[in-house]
């Protein structure tokens, strides 16, 4: 890319594609949202399960369920990709575009999830603190979207460095 002074911008990619422990992750702010995550949709499903048995097999409950079921998994496998750099070994993947994706969607589906069952709640107390959570869980889902959205724009790699510099090239 060539600017105006006939400068070029030269941008190098430095990774580690080595698989490596990485406890200190979890003290970035995306790595608190993550596991902050995995904790409420683990309390989320917990909620609901100690609903009554009529919610549980009920529609609301059912997809409820599956919203926390399926974030859980989802966020835990990331989690533990993010705390072996396997992200960054595979750094060529768009990780913060397809993580904002799944955040928005999830973000989405735990607001109809939690509206789903707080309508429901006036019978079970379980099913208001399963509201309550998923709503916690949307907030949550829906700020690391955020994070996701800002660093996927700013041309940031999901982890490692990329670092710009310039070269100024004379013209002939």
């Amino acid at each position: 890319m060539a600017t105006a002074r006939g400068d070029v911008v030269v941008t190098e990619t430095i990774v580690q594609t080595n698989i490596r422990w990485d406890p200190g992750y979890i003290k970035t702010m995306p790595g608190a949202l993550k596991l902050g995550a995995v904790i409420l949709d683990l309390v989320c499903m917990i909620c609901l399960v100690a609903s009554p048995p009529y919610w549980r097999e009920h529609s609301v409950g059912e997809w409820y369920i599956f919203v926390c079921m399926t974030a859980f998994w989802v966020s835990t496998i990331l989690l533990i990709m993010y705390l072996l750099h396997f992200i960054e070994k595979f750094h060529v993947i768009p990780w913060l575009m397809l993580e904002f994706g799944f955040y928005v969607v999830w973000a989405f589906f735990y607001f109809t999830a939690a509206i789903a069952v707080a309508v429901k709640s006036k019978s079970s107390g379980a099913l208001l603190a399963a509201a309550m959570f998923g709503f916690a869980s949307m907030v949550v889902y829906g700020v690391d979207a955020g994070i996701k959205f800002i660093g996927w724009r700013a041309g940031n790699l999901a982890q490692g460095e990329r670092k710009k510099r310039q070269e100024v090239v004379e013209q002939k």
